[in-house]
Formats: structure tokens, C-alpha cells, sequence
């Protein structure tokens, strides 16, 4: 009798460990759920925030807002405030070497133009725009022009000075087609 009483203390305790254990498993699967949700929330956050800073959004938000590429033809059949290139003669300096052997470059640069209407512009300044490239490229070394960096610092300086140069048209990048250095 004792010990019938002791075995249904024992499956009565059994019990309660079996029913503590699938609450805590349902509680332990909410977690794990509320775990997942927030890690994929976080990263889809993170996601949109870097693709907004970096500009990957912007033609989405341009196309949905309805802003760009609604541009009218021009006289021409272009795109009216379209972008054009004009291209530069070609350019041979020689290097800053330090008294070394001679170093050459040659350069052909292209101009990214706001509008047709700037390159009139660009045109009557001709003469200044490549007298301040020739002035500048002839005091570089062959170590300013070494990496993407070194390209970099050329193209944003080169910018600078047609901008300066052609100051009423608008330049919106230098664009390098050739560039050799011997």
C-alpha cells in the first residue's frame, strides 16, 4: 500500500515535469520565433538604410516619385538639359622628375557638359582651360599619378580648374579617354 501510494506520488510528479516542460518549450519556440523576426527586421532595416546612403535608391525613389527621364525633346530630338560630352585636344606635357630622366604624359580628356549650350562656352575659353591643365600636369610626378587615388585627385583637380576656367557653363565631370605615362 506504501508503496502504491509512493508510485502514484512519483507519476504524479512525472506528470508535472512532462506538463513543465512543453510550457517552457512553447515559451523557449516564442522566443527563438521573436529572436528570427527581429534579426531578419534588423537586417532589411540595415539594408535600406546602406542602399539609401550609398544612392542605390535613388532612380527607385525617382520612379516612383515620377522625377526624372520626363525630360521634353530639345530642336534636335535630344532630350532637352541632357548631358554632353565635348572632347579636349590631346594633351603632352612632360613630368616634374627632379632633375631624373625625362617622364612624359599624354592625356585626352573629355568633358561632361550640363548642355549643348555650354559647349560654345567651353569653346571661347579653350585657350585658358588647357594653359591651367598644362600648368598643373607639368608639375606633377610620376608618384602623384600612381593608383586610384592618384586618378582620382587628378580628375577632382582637373575639375576644378575648367570650372574655374569656364565659369558661366556648368562641368560636371572630367573624364579621362587616354592617359600614358613614359
Amino acid at each position: 500500500m506504501a508503496e502504491d501510494k509512493n508510485d502514484e506520488q512519483d507519476e504524479e510528479l512525472d506528470d508535472e515535469l512532462d506538463d513543465d516542460e512543453d510550457e517552457s518549450s512553447k515559451g523557449g519556440s516564442k522566443k527563438k520565433l521573436f529572436i528570427i523576426i527581429g534579426a531578419v527586421l534588423l537586417l532589411a532595416v540595415g539594408g535600406a538604410a546602406a542602399a539609401y546612403f550609398t544612392g542605390l535608391m535613388e532612380p527607385l525613389t525617382a520612379m516612383l516619385t515620377g522625377g526624372g527621364g520626363s525630360g521634353e525633346a530639345g530642336e534636335d530630338g535630344s532630350p532637352s538639359g541632357s548631358i554632353v560630352f565635348h572632347d579636349l585636344p590631346e594633351i603632352l606635357v612632360n613630368l616634374n622628375t627632379g632633375g631624373r630622366k625625362s617622364s612624359f604624359l599624354k592625356i585626352r580628356i573629355s568633358l561632361e557638359l550640363a548642355s549643348a549650350a555650354d559647349i560654345p562656352k567651353i569653346e571661347g575659353v579653350m585657350p585658358r582651360v588647357i594653359d591651367n591643365f598644362q600648368v598643373y600636369l607639368r608639375e606633377l610626378r610620376i608618384e602623384d599619378l600612381k593608383g586610384s587615388a592618384g586618378m582620382y585627385r587628378l580628375r577632382e583637380e582637373l575639375l576644378m580648374r575648367v570650372s574655374a576656367a569656364a565659369a558661366p557653363a556648368t562641368v560636371n565631370d572630367v573624364l579621362f579617354k587616354e592617359m600614358i605615362v613614359q
